[in-house]
């Protein structure tokens, strides 16, 4: 059965009706036939009914839009408030010379409804995202914010959080970025071949539980085991003012990416100054920058070796940058994690990780409350 869908006006944004039905034609299985090997026909038959909310279409956004798009999601709405310049020519490939000037959202649109015609593509230009309410985002499966500040974050993750969504945040800062996951609460089927040990129902760990686990016997006497998991998350404004594991020894903290503390005192200098570091035109910028970093590593409860000055200070030079490899990289882990989300298949990201093109890492934290003990 074709799915059909219908459009309405909700809060000023083309909302799209949930596909009628939740088979998929011959055709679309022809289509995705690939992907379909891959994850299966019910994380398909789910990605196709997803409408997915992207806040801000610049490089970052352009991959993640590329990537849920051709992998068959069933409409997505771009919000953008702001107008393209010719900064945003330089890593984008939705847009050209000619609309400069036009809104972003509605200049990558057509763009990015030609990648598949099966997805509805919808556009929301009106400003104040981050006043939006619960009722606004509940039309939509996922959402997912970029390149925006702490507070807009924030506000758009605690009314997903009202809503029931799921929500996603990622930035670039040209050699850097992070992802962000506040998927609430959510179970997900890891397909394994059955071990000899059992498998135990209860806390896996501070984050995650094992819900159930099923054997089914295959051709040739193979025992395939499918562990129904649940992760609990928290938003992005406990991860902040959360410390990094208790119970990890010195070495490990030592370890732990420069990035982390770089984004949260990024964070930390525009909630004190009300906009981004800018050395140029501030000359004490990079000196107030260098004490929001480490107001971030002691709140993070790192120890001091984890700010180098130098990396501080190339992390500073990329803030505003747009670099088309970074993009890439950031927008598909992003857009695999949404992807993994929806299928229900695979370990989701727990919950921000960060990424340093110096050396091509990409780390993962788990940053929530925790008492003394290290415990929830």
């Amino acid at each position: 059965m074709s799915s059909t869908m219908e459009g309405v006006v909700q809060n000023g944004v083309e909302a799209v009706s949930q596909p009628v039905g939740d088979e998929i034609s011959a055709e679309e299985v022809a289509l995705y036939d690939r992907q379909i090997r891959l994850w299966g026909m019910d994380a398909q038959a789910r990605m196709r009914n997803a409408h997915i909310l992207l806040v801000t279409i610049k490089a970052l956004g352009n991959e993640i839009a590329k990537n849920l798009v051709l992998a068959g999601i069933g409409a997505i709405t771009v919000y953008d408030g702001e107008e393209m310049t010719e900064e945003d020519l330089g890593a984008q490939f939705f847009v050209d010379e000619g609309m400069v000037g036009m809104n972003r959202a509605e200049a990558a649109a057509p763009a990015l409804q030609r990648l598949n015609p099966r997805v509805k593509v919808s556009t929301d230009t009106a400003g104040g995202i981050e006043s939006r309410d619960a009722e606004y985002f509940k039309q939509f499966s996922v959402v997912i914010a970029t390149e925006a500040g702490l507070e807009t974050l924030k506000s758009i993750n605690n009314a997903c959080r009202e809503a029931g969504v799921a929500f996603y945040a990622g930035a670039c800062y040209g050699l850097y970025g992070f992802v962000f996951a506040d998927l609430i609460k959510h179970q997900f089927v890891i397909e394994r071949d059955r071990s000899n040990v059992e498998t135990k129902i209860g806390s896996e760990t501070r984050t995650r539980s094992i819900v159930s686990a099923t054997t089914k016997k295959e051709s040739g006497g193979k025992f395939t085991e499918f562990v129904t998991k649940e992760e609990v998350y928290c938003p992005l404004e406990q991860a902040v003012a959360s410390q990094i594991d208790k119970t990890w020894r010195p070495r490990k903290r030592k370890g732990v990416s420069a990035v982390l503390p770089a984004v949260f005192g990024l964070w930390k200098f525009q909630q004190t100054h009300g906009r981004l570091p800018d050395p140029t035109s501030h000359k004490d910028d990079t000196k107030l920058f260098m004490s929001s970093v480490h107001d971030a590593r002691n709140t993070l409860s790192l120890p001091l070796e984890n700010v180098d000055p130098s990396f501080a200070i190339s992390f500073l030079d990329s803030v505003g940058t747009e670099l088309s490899p970074v993009a890439a990289i950031l927008g598909g882990m992003l857009a695999q994690g949404v992807i993994n989300f929806l299928g229900k298949r695979e370990q989701p990201l727990q919950n921000i990780l960060v990424f340093d093109g110096d050396i091509t890492s990409a780390p993962i934290y788990c940053l929530r409350p925790q008492d003394a003990d290290g415990e929830e």
